[in-house]
C-alpha cells in the first residue's frame, strides 16, 4: 500500500548554517517523512531577521521536497510566554492569583479585633527548588496592584449559609471588629495578586485580550511573511503544553484546594460575580475551606473551576484555532496530562476535552519516560522521587486523544502524540516500536517524534536525537520505523473505532470532592479486551455540538456505546444525572461503581434522590456486569491481560493486535465479522493467508503474536498479492559458532575494523563497554541443491538487525525474534551471510556527565543496553523430497 503522511518530527533550530538546515530536511525527508515541525525554543532571533532567514530556507527545501510545515508557536517553553509580548504590556494583561491567609481562629460570643494592616499584602510567594535552580527572582517583573478581594469568617465545620459570614465591608480599614456566633471561625483574607509563580510575565489563560498578544507576537507576524504558503506549504501551529500557571513550576498531583494559588482574570470575576451575586464575597474561601459542608464546597470548587476551564476554552483554545481556521492552517498541540494532570489547573489547563476544544487534532505526549514495556506499575521514580501513576500512563494517556478526537466533529477522528523524547539515549529503535504499537492499538493516528536536533554533537538537550550529524547508529532503522508508522496510521484513519462502553471523565468529581481514578475502571477493561472511550459531561450539556443522543444507547458524534460507566464520584453535574434518568428509561445500560454519588455540583445544593433503575456494581465485579450483558466484542482463548486491541471501520474492518507482554501469545481470537480476510504486516507492507474458523456468531482468527509485534487482520477481498507466511521449522542448524565480527562507529560507517573471531552469544558490551555503533558479522552458509527453503533465526540481538546475502540486503527488523526467509536470496553452494547490528548511543554518551544528575551529586547513569548479536542463530532447512 501507498501510505499518506502522519509523521512531523520537530526540528529544534538553534540558528545553524544554512547548510546544515538544508542537509536536515533531507535527512528527515529520507526518514519516509513528509512534514516537519519547526521548533523556535533554542533560537537565538524567532520572529527576528535571522528566524525568518532561516525560515526562508526551511520552506524552500520543503517545497523542493514536497513535505508539509508546522510552527511550534513560542520561543520559550511552554506556550504562552507570546515571545515576550507582555514583559511591557499594562498591569492587567498578566496573569492574576487569588490567594488566602487566615488571619485568625476566632471563638464566637465575644468581640475580637483583627489589625488588618497586617494583611495589606497578599503572602510572599517562595520558589521551590525547581524554581530557585531555573529562574532568579530578582530578574522577574513586579507588581504593586496586590488587593484584598474579600474578608470572610467561616465557621468550622458549619453546614449553612448562615456559618458564613461577609466581613468585605471592613476592606480598606485598618482593622475589622467582629463579634460572631458561638463556635469557632476562621477569617479568611483574601487577595488579587500578579506576583506569583515563576511565568508571570505569561499570557493570562482566562483573558480573551491577553490570549491574542500570543496571536499578535507570533501568529500574525508569520502571516505577514508568509501568507501565500498558509495551507499551501505550512501546515498550522503547534501548542506545547500550555499552562494556567497557578502553583509552582512542575507542580502535579496537586488538588484545587490543595493549591496556595488560584487563577484568576477580569473576566472571571466577573462570571462568578455574576453567578454567586450577593454570595461572591461568601464563596471565594470555600475554594480551599476543607471543613465545610461538603455539598457547599462542591459547589464552590465545581462553579470556580466550570467558569476557569470555560473561559481557557474561549479565551485561548477557540480563539487561537478560529484564528488559524480563518487563515488557512490547522492548529494543534497538547497539554501536560501527567499523572492526571488534565483536570487540574497550574501546569495543566483543568479539563482535558476543554483545553483542546479549539485544536484540529486531540493531542497528548509521551516524554520522558511515563510508557515503557511493564510500567503500568505506580510508585516513586525519577530523580527528585516523584510519584508515577504507571496506570494512568498505560490505561488512560492514549484514550484520552483518541477519545476526544472520535467525540469532537472538528477532530474529523485525528489524534496526535508527541513521543520518544527525552527518555535518554538508552531508547532504541526497539522500545520506540513498542510505544508506536502502545498508541496505535489505543487509537492515536499522527505522531510528532522528538526530535531532529541540529545542533553540534553530542547536543545533551533531551535525547535521543535520530540522527545526531550521523552518530546515531540507527538512523536508517528509525527511517525503516517512520514507514511502518505511516502505514499503520493509514490504517486507523477516515473511519471510526468501535467502542462498546463510554466512561465519564471525572473532571468534575476530581474537583468536587471524593472520586476514583479514570485508570481504576479502564485497568479491568483494557485488561479483558474491552474497548472504551472517556467523554466529558459537556456531551450532556451541549448535546447539538457533539450529537448527543441518550437512549437504549448513547450516541455521540454518531459513536455508539451500549453502555455508560460512572466511576466512583462524591458529586456529578445535573446534566449527568439527567442523562442518567433517560438512559434509565429507555433501558439503557448505565452503571455507578461502588456507590451512589451523595450530590449534584451545580444548581440549588442539596442531595440527589436515588435515580431509578440505576445499578450500582463493585469494583471487584465489574467484568460479571459487562459479562452478563453482554459488551464485550471480542474472546481471546487462552485469556491474557496484556492483549491489546482496536476494531477500526471505514469501508471495511480491521483489527489491530498488540502483545504488550513478555512471551509469545498462541491462541484464538474470536470476532463477530464474518466473510474473507487476511493478515496483513505493515513492516514487510505484504499480506498474508490468515488461518480462521467460522462460526453462527462471527470468525475465530487462530493467531501468534510476538511481544512487541503488531497483528492486523482485515476483513475485506483477498488482494491478489497474497501469501502464505514462513513458518519456522525444517531441520533446524545451529548457526552460532565462528563468525567474523568487526566494528565500526555510525559516523565511520561501513570502514569496519577490529576484526576478529566470536561465537554467540557475543560478549562485546563486557569486551568494548564504552562502544557504540555497528556491529558486523561475516559468515559463510553452503546451501545444498536439494534444499527448498530457508530461513535464518536471530533469537536476540542489541538493537537493530540487517542482513544481506551476497551483498544483497534482506531487509531491516527491529524486534527478536529477527526470521529471514533467504531461500530467493540464497543460491546453491556457498553463500556469504553479513549480519550488521545498530547499537543505541547509550554506552558511547555515558562518558558525557548528565547535567541535573551532576547539580543533584548523584553519581551518573551506568548503560545497560546490551552490544551485538547477544542470542544464539539458527538456520532452518526444508529439502526437496
Amino acid at each position: 500500500m501507498k501510505e499518506s503522511n502522519y509523521i512531523f518530527p520537530f526540528l529544534w533550530m538553534h540558528g545553524e548554517e544554512e547548510q546544515v538546515l538544508r542537509e536536515y530536511m533531507q535527512v528527515i525527508r529520507d526518514s519516509n517523512i513528509e512534514a516537519v515541525c519547526v521548533e523556535s525554543r533554542p533560537h537565538p532571533d524567532f520572529v527576528g531577521d535571522g528566524w525568518w532567514k532561516d525560515m526562508d530556507i526551511i520552506l524552500e527545501e520543503a517545497k523542493r521536497l514536497n513535505m508539509k510545515v508546522w510552527i511550534l508557536d513560542d520561543s520559550h517553553f511552554p506556550t504562552g510566554y507570546a515571545n515576550g509580548a507582555l514583559e511591557h504590556e499594562p498591569d492587567e494583561m498578566c496573569r492574576q492569583s487569588l490567594v488566602y491567609q487566615v488571619a485568625a481562629t476566632i471563638g464566637g460570643g465575644k468581640e475580637t479585633v483583627i489589625t488588618l494592616t497586617d494583611f495589606e499584602k497578599a503572602s510572599a510567594w517562595i520558589p521551590n527548588m525547581i524554581e530557585s535552580y531555573q529562574i532568579q527572582e530578582e530578574n522577574m517583573r513586579h507588581f504593586d496592584d496586590d488587593r484584598i478581594i474579600s474578608i470572610t469568617a467561616v465557621k468550622t465545620n458549619g453546614d449553612c449559609f448562615q456559618d458564613i459570614i461577609d466581613l468585605s465591608m471592613h476592606i480598606g480599614q485598618k482593622e475589622c471588629k467582629v463579634l460572631l456566633p458561638e463556635g469557632q471561625w476562621k477569617l479568611y483574607i483574601c487577595h488579587l495578586t500578579r506576583n506569583r509563580g515563576p511565568h508571570r510575565n505569561y499570557i493570562n489563560m482566562m483573558s480573551k485580550e491577553s490570549c491574542h498578544k500570543l496571536i499578535e507576537a507570533v501568529y500574525e507576524p508569520h502571516y505577514n511573511h508568509y501568507g501565500s504558503e498558509f495551507g499551501q506549504t505550512i501546515a498550522g501551529f503547534f501548542s506545547d503544553e500550555p499552562e494556567i500557571g497557578n502553583g509552582h513550576l512542575y507542580e502535579t498531583g496537586k488538588r484545587i484546594f490543595e493549591l496556595e494559588d488560584q487563577p484568576w482574570s477580569k473576566e472571571l470575576e466577573e462570571r462568578l460575580q455574576d453567578k454567586w451575586g450577593a454570595d461572591f464575597t461568601r464563596m471565594i474561601p470555600l475554594i480551599w475551606d476543607t471543613e465545610f459542608a461538603n455539598e457547599f464546597t462542591a459547589k464552590a470548587r465545581y462553579e470556580f473551576m466550570d467558569e476557569v476551564t470555560s473561559l481557557v476554552q474561549e479565551n485561548f483554545s477557540i480563539q487561537i484555532g478560529e484564528w488559524c481556521r480563518n487563515h488557512g492552517v490547522e492548529y494543534i498541540g497538547h497539554m501536560i496530562e501527567d499523572n492526571n494532570q488534565s483536570t487540574r489547573t497550574g501546569s495543566s489547563l483543568g479539563h482535558y476535552f476543554r483545553g483542546l476544544a479549539g485544536q484540529s487534532m486531540a493531542g497528548i505526549d509521551d516524554i520522558g519516560g511515563q510508557v515503557f514495556p511493564g510500567g503500568e506499575w505506580n510508585g516513586p521514580y525519577g530523580l527528585m522521587g516523584e510519584q508515577r501513576d504507571g496506570e494512568f500512563y498505560h490505561y488512560v494517556l492514549g484514550k484520552l486523544a483518541s477519545s476526544l478526537a472520535a467525540i469532537d466533529p472538528l477532530k474529523q477522528g485525528r489524534s496526535m502524540c508527541e513521543i520518544f523524547g527525552n527518555y535518554g539515549w538508552e531508547e532504541g529503535v526497539h522500545l520506540e516500536k513498542y510505544l508506536v504499537d502502545h498508541f496505535l492499538v489505543r487509537g492515536i493516528n499522527h505522531f510528532v517524534p522528538h526530535a531532529f536536533s541540529p545542533k553540534e554533537f553530542p547536543d545533551p538537550d533531551c535525547p535521543p536525537h535520530f540522527y545526531a550529524h550521523g552518530h546515531n547508529p540507527q538512523y536508517r532503522h528509525f527511517g525503516a520505523l517512520m514507514r511502518y508508522t505511516n502505514r499503520m496510521c493509514d490504517l486507523i484513519s477516515g473511519g471510526k473505532h468501535v467502542a462498546p462502553v463510554a466512561i465519564l471523565y471525572n473532571a468534575e468529581a476530581e474537583w468536587t470532592g471524593d472520586y476514583m481514578n479514570l485508570s481504576d475502571v479502564a485497568k479491568i477493561l483494557a485488561d479483558h479486551q474491552i474497548e472504551y472511550d472517556f467523554i466529558p459531561a459537556d456531551v450532556f450539556a451541549d448535546r447539538a455540538y457533539y450529537g448527543t443522543e441518550v437512549g437504549n444507547e448513547l450516541v455521540v458524534n454518531e459513536n455508539s456505546y451500549r453502555a455508560l460507566i460512572i466511576v466512583q464520584s462524591q458529586f456529578i453535574t445535573k446534566e449527568v444525572a439527567d442523562a442518567v434518568e433517560e438512559m434509565n428509561a429507555a433501558d439503557g445500560k448505565v452503571v455507578f461503581i461502588n456507590q451512589y454519588p451523595e450530590g449534584i455540583c451545580d444548581g440549588e445544593t442539596g442531595k440527589i434522590a436515588e435515580i431509578p433503575k440505576a445499578e450500582i456494581v463493585p469494583l471487584d465485579q465489574l467484568m460479571n456486569w459487562v459479562n452478563g450483558n453482554q459488551l464485550f466484542d471480542v474472546n481471546i482463548q487462552p485469556e491474557n491481560n496484556r492483549i491489546r486491541y482496536i476494531r477500526y471501520q471505514d469501508v471495511f474492518t480491521k483489527y489491530i493486535f498488540v502483545n504488550e507482554g513478555e512471551e509469545p501469545y498462541i491462541g484464538e481470537i474470536h470476532v463477530p465479522e464474518k466473510g474473507m480476510c487476511y493478515e496483513y504486516d505493515a513492516w514487510d507492507n505484504q499480506c498474508y493467508v490468515q488461518l480462521k474458523e467460522e462460526d453462527t456468531d462471527g470468525t475465530k482468527l487462530k493467531v501468534s503474536i510476538y511481544p512487541g509485534k503488531s497483528l492486523v487482520v482485515c476483513f475485506e477481498e483477498i488482494p491478489e498479492d497474497i501469501c502464505k507466511r514462513s513458518e519456522v521449522s525444517g531441520t533446524r542448524i545451529d548457526f552460532s559458532n565462528r563468525w567474523s565480527r568487526s566494528i565500526c562507529n555510525a559516523i565511520d560507517y561501513p570502514d569496519f575494523k577490529e576484526g576478529k573471531i566470536v561465537s554467540l552469544p557475543d560478549t562485546l558490551e563486557t569486551e568494548a563497554p564504552l562502544f557504540s555503533g555497528f556491529v558486523r558479522y561475516e559468515k559463510s552458509y553452503v546451501r545444498k541443491e536439494n534444499t527448498q527453503h530457508v530461513l535464518l533465526e536471530i533469537e536476540k540481538a542489541g538493537e537493530a538487525v540487517e542482513v544481506f546475502v551476497n551483498d544483497i540486503s534482506a531487509g531491516i527488523q527491529i524486534v527478536a525474534p529477527f526470521i529471514y526467509n533467504l531461500s530467493e536470496l540464497t543460491q546453491n553452494g556457498e553463500n556469504m551471510i553479513r549480519i550488521e547490528v545498530a547499537t543505541t548511543l547509550e554506552r558511547e554518551m555515558s562518558q558525557i556527565p548528565d547535567p541535573i544528575r551532576t547539580y543533584m551529586g548523584l553519581e551518573q547513569k551506568v548503560p545497560e543496553c546490551a552490544t551485538g548479536i547477544c542470542g544464539g542463530i539458527h538456520i532452518y532447512e526444508k529439502n526437496i523430497i
